[in-house]
């Protein structure tokens, strides 16, 4: 169970680029974090990709430079354009280097007040437990959720909002995905990728024929050969407010829908017991099933 003893808030690094009322909703409800001032940040700013997003980016950077309410603020900007791939990989190695441990968010995430104490208890308690490969502050509104007993459960995938991690196993990440070859010749490997959702195959597919560029399904495939968990809220600390048609990576949203449960709840207990609960990993990989996908566009 949880050791009783005073955690060292782990630094935040925010993603930002051209969405301003976005951004603002973003840092706002994360300066209504119960340890916002006790934390350090670190925004990034990405570079206009075209001169019609000079303007917007110009606007942000103006906002993220009256920030406050954090212990210190540190404020990067990108002369060019990285895209958010390599802004996330570059970034958090930054930070992470020199912290050890890092809490992640990209600027259309709304924050739960709670969600600090969730993620720096998880960082402190999973910190020497290398089967933990990251902690999420998100999780969907799983059924069995509803009466789950534990405070956390355990997923084969990663998320990409609201997230943190530990040095020691971001930097073995291999960005490159070198056994990606091996990979696609094995059906048997392509099965067990998709226990944390049939859509993971198909998307790494798409990352190494250049497709797309996403930072999150080589670190979803890294961590699937590791056999290396997540450790997710039993209630989300994460809201996306991101969707729509000006969104860069996500459109449209139903089956991803959460709520925060109880916001005041300040205290997050853990244990080092390591199991999946099967019927809430069942839960979890139907929701990116084929068919809820289907359903997911009709119904945007």
């Amino acid at each position: 169970m949880n050791k009783r003893h005073k955690i060292m808030p782990s630094p935040i690094c925010l993603f930002t680029y051209n969405r301003l009322s976005e951004t603002k909703q973003t840092v706002e409800a994360l300066q209504e974090n119960y340890l916002a001032s006790g934390s350090d940040l670190i925004v990034f700013s990405d570079g206009a990709k075209t001169e019609a997003a000079s303007a917007k980016v110009a606007e942000v950077r103006k906002f993220i430079q009256t920030i406050k309410g954090f212990k210190s603020l540190e404020i990067i900007e990108s002369p060019e354009n990285k895209g958010l791939a390599k802004s996330i990989i570059s970034g958090v190695s930054s930070v992470i280097q020199r912290s050890g441990k890092v809490i992640v968010l990209e600027d259309d995430l709304i924050t739960s007040p709670n969600f600090l104490d969730f993620m720096n208890q998880a960082l402190d308690f999973y910190a020497n437990q290398e089967k933990a490969f990251s902690v999420s502050g998100y999780t969907m509104d799983l059924p069995s959720l509803t009466d789950y007993s534990k405070d956390f459960y355990l997923g084969y995938r990663a998320s990409s909002w609201g997230w943190a991690t530990w040095a020691d196993r971001w930097n073995k990440v291999d960005w490159e995905v070198n056994e990606y070859n091996r990979f696609i010749r094995n059906p048997v490997e392509h099965f067990q990728f998709m226990r944390g959702g049939s859509d993971l195959p198909y998307m790494l597919w798409k990352q190494m024929n250049g497709k797309i560029d996403s930072w999150a399904i080589r670190w979803c495939f890294d961590q699937y050969k590791k056999n290396l968990f997540t450790v997710f809220p039993k209630e989300s600390k994460i809201k996306n407010i991101g969707f729509g048609e000006t969104a860069t990576h996500t459109k449209s949203m139903n089956q991803f829908d959460a709520h925060f449960g109880d916001e005041t709840k300040r205290e997050f207990l853990f244990d080092d017991n390591l199991i999946v609960n099967k019927v809430v990993a069942k839960e979890f990989r139907k929701r990116f099933s084929v068919l809820n996908r289907i359903k997911n566009k009709l119904t945007a």
